[in-house]
């Protein structure tokens, strides 16, 4: 019976060794070079300064391999991003979601139209985005986290998800929320979102 305890606890220990290695993985050099030739278009650690190109930071580690892994088998499609993803390995897409779910994320700008905003708030609520995205819309799991992202950016996928020209993890619900969705109410949930802190 104490063979097996201890036995039990080597391999707790274990498990537990080889997930600090993989979590610490994201800190090697070799992962940090392949995430700073992504800061060419998703800006310098992890925050886009390019329009319609999303920040990575802070995104949850699940949703960002997940992306990765849509772009690669093809069904998530964009010219800039699918050469990229034929060189990834498997291992390179958990370090990357893992290093750039790490980053802080970025906080959204001064908000200079608080009406829109509030109009934004009451359609995301309306619509029922925090309850796969979190009452803070951090995301979570394979969920992407919305607050701070870049407000065209979010502009652009919802009209994506409306129109099905954007598929992948969660597409249904996405697909049924966005269809359904006015143009003013993208611009408004678009902009809340983009302010939120």
């Amino acid at each position: 019976m104490r063979r097996q305890f201890i036995l039990h606890a080597i391999t707790v220990v274990a498990l537990l060794a080889l997930g600090a290695r993989s979590a610490s993985a994201a800190d090697n050099a070799a992962i940090r070079e392949k995430a700073a030739a992504c800061s060419g278009c998703h800006g310098e650690n992890g925050i886009s300064q390019t329009e319609n190109v999303p920040s990575l930071a802070g995104q949850p580690d699940q949703f960002l391999q997940w992306q990765l892994v849509f772009f690669r088998a093809g069904s998530r499609k964009n010219d800039q991003m699918q050469p990229i993803v034929e060189e990834i390995s498997n291992e390179d897409i958990r370090n990357l979601g893992a290093y750039f779910a790490s980053l802080t994320p970025p906080k959204g700008p001064e908000d200079k139209d608080p009406d829109l905003s509030k109009k934004g708030a009451q359609a995301a609520a309306g619509r029922r985005c925090a309850s796969c995205h979190t009452d803070s819309y951090a995301g979570t799991k394979a969920v992407a986290r919305l607050a701070g992202q870049r407000e065209e950016y979010l502009v652009k996928a919802l009209h994506d998800y409306k129109a099905g020209q954007r598929v992948g993890g969660g597409v249904a619900a996405m697909a049924d929320v966005a269809y359904h969705m006015s143009d003013e109410e993208i611009t408004a949930v678009s902009h809340y979102l983009a302010h939120l802190q």
